[in-house]
């Protein structure tokens, strides 16, 4: 597992081409909107740069085959995990399960008790995911995907706080 810094956005832009490309219908953002004028080394550092966020990326035989961010949210002692994707040659090898762990663990760090994360309402393999990690559905629709049919839904993990 990697620790991106903001130096180290071209890695990052690389993951996320590749996610929005490879994933279209899992992600809030398009890929159409991080190229041509998107496609900014200020941007993609400024989101490397997102106040108290966390930025990893998984690598497997020397190549970056995944990645996620962890980010404080407005509600106290909660943090939310975002931008996740797995490349397919990191599928089934473990790589999803590193980058949730490294995001929980993360979020324990910052004395957060609760992790959530939003994730499209068909995406089964993303869903299986989250719950072998503990996390449960809200019953809470964020919004709808760019597509303008299919919704985000809301899982929360609880996570130990001090003590426990």
């Amino acid at each position: 597992m990697r620790v991106l810094k903001v130096d180290d956005w071209p890695v990052w832009r690389e993951l996320r081409l590749a996610a929005l490309a490879d994933a279209p219908s899992a992600f809030g953002s398009r890929l159409a909107d991080w190229q041509g004028d998107g496609d900014r080394p200020e941007r993609w550092r400024g989101r490397l740069a997102l106040p108290g966020s966390y930025n990893v990326v998984a690598v497997l035989d020397g190549e970056p085959v995944g990645m996620a961010s962890g980010v404080p949210t407005d509600v106290a002692g909660q943090a939310e995990l975002i931008s996740m994707w797995v490349a397919p040659a990191g599928r089934g090898r473990g790589v999803g399960d590193r980058l949730v762990d490294a995001i929980t663990q993360w979020a324990v760090g910052i004395g957060a008790t609760e992790l959530r994360l939003g994730v499209v309402e068909d995406n089964a393999p993303a869903i299986g995911l989250y719950r072998r990690a503990g996390f449960r559905p809200t019953g809470e629709i964020v919004g709808v995907m760019p597509d303008g049919v299919r919704r985000e839904v809301m899982m929360i993990r609880d996570l130990p706080g001090p003590g426990d």
